[in-house]
Formats: structure tokens, C-alpha cells, sequence
């Protein structure tokens, strides 16, 4: 069961990281990575919350997209909420953010706002993997890849499956 758990993965992300992102606009491949980043996240259990919020701060396509994608459709006994946040001071209570290039300088309040409260940032600059964003996108020999810095999972209260972990950079 395991392996066919990691063979499903690897061909999902593969497929969007490679032949979708030439036939799809990039907001589109992005929304789905996220999406499926959360299928491989384990978050605390001590949150009774009846919403499964992930927050976008700075990209309309991807808000977009992943609202009429995602919006509304279940997760366990949760429901997933799609917020669009303008800045750093309007992010509050979302288990995913994903912060887009264009507020990447926003993200040391984005970051400290929400450390420790069991949210995975996801962001899309490099050097933010190092700088402690959970899941950073980077671009590596014209192919879409994601980093995993696995300290800021920990600090985020977050362990993430080996199945995700073993397509990652892990930094």
C-alpha cells in the first residue's frame, strides 16, 4: 500500500512539475502543487476547527484557481476555505499560506505571525527555503521543484510524509 501511495505521488507531482507546467498557465500548476502538498502534511490534532483555511497573499490566479477548485469540497470532517489576504496584517487562523514572489517582502511578518501555530508556508522566491518558509518553489534546469526546510516544519508544529519528502530539495 505504501508503494502504491509513493508511485500516485511521484506521478502526480512529476506530471504537474514537468508536462503540465508546458501545457498549463503556471497559477494553475502552482494551485495544484499546493493542494497536494496538504494530502502529505500531518497537522497538530488539537485543532477542532470545522474549516481547513488556506490563505494566498499577493496572486489573484492562484487565489482564483484554487477557490473554484478547492472551495467548499471536504477534507475529512473539515471543508476547505479559500482567503485571499492582501498583506501580512490580514493573515490570521489558516493552516496553508502561500505567499506569492510579488509579497515576498513580506515575508518575515507573514512568517512570524504564524510560527508555531501549525501553518505551512509556502512561498515562491528563491532563498526563501533557507530563510525559513516550510515548502519553497524553485525552478531547477527550466523544471518547477519544491524545497522542504525541514526545521521550519518542525518549528510550524508540521511533519510532512516521506513520500513528499523524497521529491523534495530538502534544505
Amino acid at each position: 500500500m505504501k508503494a502504491i501511495k509513493s508511485i500516485l505521488v511521484a506521478v502526480v507531482l512529476t506530471a504537474a512539475t514537468s508536462a503540465m507546467a508546458q501545457e498549463r498557465p503556471m497559477h494553475e500548476v502552482y494551485s495544484m502543487m499546493v493542494f497536494n502538498f496538504v494530502k502529505y502534511v500531518q497537522w497538530p490534532t488539537n485543532d477542532n476547527s470545522k474549516e481547513f483555511v488556506i490563505g494566498v497573499v499577493g496572486n489573484n490566479a492562484i487565489y482564483n484557481t484554487l477557490n473554484s477548485w478547492y472551495a467548499g469540497k471536504p477534507k475529512g470532517n473539515k471543508v476547505y476555505v479559500i482567503k485571499k489576504f492582501n498583506s501580512a496584517a490580514e493573515v490570521a487562523d489558516c493552516q496553508v499560506v502561500f505567499i506569492d514572489r510579488s509579497k515576498s517582502g513580506e515575508f518575515d511578518a507573514i512568517n512570524s505571525k504564524v510560527k508555531g501555530k501549525g501553518t505551512l508556508v509556502v512561498t515562491d522566491r528563491n532563498g526563501l527555503g533557507n530563510k525559513g518558509s516550510c515548502i519553497n518553489f524553485t525552478t531547477v534546469e527550466e523544471k518547477l521543484r519544491f524545497e522542504i526546510n525541514q526545521h521550519a516544519l518542525e518549528a510550524s508544529n508540521l511533519k510532512v510524509a516521506s513520500t513528499l519528502a523524497s521529491m523534495a530539495i530538502i534544505i
